[in-house]
């Protein structure tokens, strides 16, 4: 087997130097939480009760996750 050289370093994350730390990585943290909490309670409500209160749940847990996408982008 012929072996290649990679032509990009591998980037870990757990190994990661602190000039390259993440400032926003605790609020991403807890802004994916909230997401997910209000995804799953969105869906109960959605098949449980009413479809149009649980569709406007789960919309509304996903601006948590827009906003942790643009901190993300913002790193």
């Amino acid at each position: 087997m012929i072996e290649t050289e990679n032509t990009f370093p591998r980037r870990h994350r757990r190994g990661e130097e602190p000039e390259d730390h993440d400032r926003f990585a605790s609020l991403r943290q807890l802004l994916n939480i909230i997401f997910m909490i209000g995804a799953i309670v969105g869906m109960f409500v959605y098949f449980k009760y009413s479809h149009s209160l649980g569709g406007g749940i789960i919309i509304g847990s996903m601006a948590f996750k827009l906003i942790e996408c643009v901190l993300r982008l913002m790193k």
